[in-house]
């Protein structure tokens, strides 16, 4: 996750002032789950009492925009930049397509590596799926990362690394292997909980990218019996909510939740075949989709203050790298390209709104492979969202405004006013910054790795990214009463 550069271009100070006292992080990302399943956002399908009282005791913030789908979002919010910036615009699952694509820390910015550089140790664990263990062993430490557990991700070839939930294939230091008889969640959460323990004297940051909610749809410890696939993404969400909890009172137990920032989000929606009701409101996951379903996150911190309030503040992904470096007293380099903006500021309570006029969300679905075998994005110019704080447009991929939805009056983005003439000023407000983007979205930037004989077929992902383009709809609408009783039944 992470970069070198070039030594003077990651080069950070520390204030001495601050370097005994930096906070230390907590970063936890859970995969595939809108707000319609976090009941302290409204969800009536679930109850999360330990997600819960995280927001009853800190930060919910209400307009916080992830990307629509895993890569692009991960990628974002490691580097600080859109997808548009870094490249990873469409989604591409390293381990398993393989093609010598990979996250090269040599060439992109990292928070973990800043961190670690500035005196931070530094641990993950959870999802990675941007480098393939297989052929580059030490990628987690290049990434800026101290001590690591990992899903491997589906390594192509490799029938056993598909499981992260029951008799999980992991990467440790050690090398990868099954752990016979466990469950996935247990063993990172209690990595964790081991790092934090034995990192007490030191500043820390841990980043946990969750394999909890994803597919597959399995039971869980606490749910053994569990049938349909709805009872069973039920039992993934309550066991979320478990391992959060677990955290957290290890926090409490050592001493260090008075020092210590916890955040917690998710990377997009909630796969699409799952509904359900948010606010009395019948809400079909918006994974992959620009509408609020799939990129409005939930987003709570818990701040070694304790302040405790809801915020409308706007912010994206990219604001996490400047927020960790401007809350650890690391003055950030100004020869590293950042998208983000702090929003350290908001978090303090010294201010209300964010330092962003729009949040932009984008990306998603499959990457293709060029001529030179090297991953190349769907478009040239990807359609995206932007969101101001009253009103949201949909680009698309010909840089035009297409839909302007205002988000007071029609959250839920049912009454497109595009022809409407009584908006033509805030459409041309929106032209403005469209028209500062670049024509032309960044591909990833790495040298080029070996591939495996097991490697997937670039004409089988150019064909994929094929059909990405002819999609019908970016959007994903609301579901109906009678969807959510057919997925929710006993026989589903």
């Amino acid at each position: 996750m992470i970069f070198i550069f070039v030594a003077s271009m990651f080069s950070f100070k520390t204030t001495s002032q601050v370097k005994n006292q930096q906070p230390n992080f907590i970063f936890i990302m859970v995969d595939d789950l809108g707000k319609e399943w976090i009941s302290s956002y409204g969800a009536s399908e679930i109850e999360t009492p330990n997600i819960d009282q995280i927001a009853a005791t800190g930060i919910k913030f209400n307009n916080a925009y992830s990307m629509p789908q895993c890569t692009p979002s991960r990628v974002a919010l490691i580097t600080g930049q859109y997808p548009y910036s870094n490249g990873w615009v469409s989604h591409f699952d390293v381990p398993r397509w393989g093609l010598g694509v990979n996250f090269d820390a040599d060439k992109n910015p990292s928070f973990a590596k800043v961190l670690q550089q500035s005196g931070y140790k530094t641990g993950i664990a959870g999802k990675w799926q941007i480098n393939d263990f297989r052929i580059e062993p030490k990628a987690m430490e290049k990434a800026g990362f101290d001590a690591f557990c990992m899903w491997t991700g589906y390594e192509s070839g490799n029938k056993p690394s598909e499981n992260r939930y029951w008799d999980p294939y992991i990467y440790t230091k050690e090398g990868s292997k099954t752990y016979k008889g466990q469950f996935g969640p247990d063993i990172f959460s209690d990595f964790i909980i081991d790092f934090i323990n034995n990192n007490k004297d030191n500043p820390f940051c841990v980043y946990y990218p969750m394999v909890l909610t994803h597919t597959p749809f399995v039971h869980t410890p606490h749910e053994p019996h569990v049938k349909t696939n709805y009872e069973k993404h039920q039992a993934m969400v309550r066991y979320t909510d478990f391992i959060i909890g677990k955290i957290v009172k290890s926090l409490e137990d050592s001493g260090l939740m008075d020092n210590t920032y916890l955040i917690f989000t998710t990377d997009n929606g909630t796969a699409p075949y799952i509904v359900g009701k948010r606010n009395g409101v019948y809400m079909r996951g918006g994974k992959a989709f620009l509408t609020e379903n799939g990129i409005n996150a939930p987003f709570i911190v818990s701040t070694p203050s304790k302040n405790h309030f809801e915020s409308d503040a706007l912010i994206d992904f990219t604001d996490v790298y400047p927020t960790l470096l401007e809350l650890a007293g690391i003055k950030k380099d100004s020869n590293v390209a950042i998208d983000g903006h702090s929003f350290a500021d908001v978090l303090s309570g010294k201010t209300k709104k964010s330092q962003r006029d729009y949040t932009l969300s984008m990306g998603g679905l499959p990457a293709g492979i060029d001529e030179e075998g090297r991953m190349q994005n769907a478009f040239v110019f990807r359609d995206r969202v932007l969101r101001n704080e009253k009103f949201k447009v949909y680009v698309d991929s010909l840089k035009q405004v297409i839909r302007l939805f205002d988000m007071e009056k029609d959250p839920y983005e049912t009454k497109n006013l595009i022809e409407n003439k009584s908006y033509r000023k805030v459409v041309k407000q929106f032209n403005n910054y469209v028209n500062t983007l670049p024509n032309a979205d960044a591909n990833p930037k790495y040298n080029k790795i070996e591939g495996l004989p097991s490697d997937e077929d670039p004409e089988v992902l150019n064909k994929a990214a094929k059909r990405s383009k002819n999609r019908k709809t970016n959007m994903m609408p609301l579901a109906t009463k009678e969807e959510f009783l057919k997925v929710s039944s006993k026989t589903n």
